[in-house]
This record gives C-alpha cells, structure tokens and sequence, in this order.
C-alpha cells in the first residue's frame, strides 16, 4: 500500500492510536471510579459514558481518513465533504437516538455517566493537541515544488538569470 500523499493522513491515524490507548485507560479507571461511588450502576455509566464519546470522537477522524483515500481525483473535494459531513450528521443521529434509549435507564447512573462523558472529551481534546503539537508537518504541505534547477534542469550557463536570452546571458545591458 503505497502512503498517502495527504499531510493530514498520519497525524489522523497517530489521533485514532493514541485515543483508542487513553480510551482503554479511562475505562477501566472510570469502572473503578464508578463502582467505588455508584456501585455497578456507576461502573456501567462510566463504561457507556467512555464508550460513548469514544465512538462521537473517532467517527470524525475515521471520516477524514477514508475521505482522504480519494486524494488525487477529480471528485475528491465533493466527495471528501460529503464523507465528512456524513460522518457529521450520523453523529448527530446516533446521539439523539443514544439520548432517548439511555435518559431513563435505571442502569445508568446520571452524574458518573456525565462526568465520563466531560472527562473523555477532554482527554480526546488533550490527546489532539498533544499529537499536533509533535508532528511534523511542513508550512506548506500536499504541493509539489518544481526540481532544482541545479540537479539538471538549468538552461543557462550558471552564471545568468536561468533564462536564456536575458540581459545577464548576452552581455548586453537592457534599458
């Protein structure tokens, strides 16, 4: 599989990694918790509450990584915001859909559940600043800059402007 040419595309991939490992923590940290201060009913609310902004978290990421495959087509731009903003709207469904399975759930402790919720949301946001702030991506990224005119490409004897028939190349001076 060749790499992506997309700048984007790594640093998605090392977010979806290092989200997947700190949701792993905050589960089992938030079960304890949870246990500890509601008993099961707090461990399961903080599981659904991990699980839940765990899933919100990576459908954007997932998103962009499979839009991304169409780099290079001529329908990428239509096609990368409309996978973008499908991805936007199902998260939009599965949450109202979530809220009216779980609002009145005797298995579901509200408080420890929104505080997983709160406390899964910041690591997320913890975890892609962390991995922004690591990567290295240049300045200017996804373009091609055209050879050096120094490995070859030169049209003039080195000493003029590069273009042949400029002042510099003919020894005569342009008023």
């Amino acid at each position: 599989m060749t790499p992506s040419p997309v700048s984007s595309t790594p640093i998605l991939r090392t977010v979806l990694v290092w989200s997947g490992t700190v949701t792993a923590v905050l589960a089992v940290v938030g079960a304890v918790v949870g246990y500890l201060v509601a008993g099961t009913t707090g461990m399961w609310s903080a599981l659904i509450g991990v699980l839940v902004a765990a899933v919100f978290m990576g459908i954007t990421s997932a998103s962009i990584l499979i839009a991304n495959r169409w780099y290079g087509d001529a329908l990428y731009v239509p096609l990368f915001f409309g996978i973008v903003l499908g991805g936007w709207i199902l998260k939009f469904v599965v949450f109202i859909v979530a809220l009216l399975l779980l609002r009145d759930q005797p298995w579901i402790e509200p408080t420890v559940f929104f505080v997983a919720v709160v406390v899964s949301v910041l690591a997320s946001l913890v975890v892609d600043v962390v991995v922004l702030l690591r990567m290295r991506v240049p300045h200017v990224s996804d373009v091609e800059l055209p050879t050096d005119p120094d490995a070859g490409d030169r049209t003039d004897d080195g000493h003029g402007t590069g273009r042949p028939g400029s002042a510099a190349d003919s020894g005569t001076s342009q008023v």
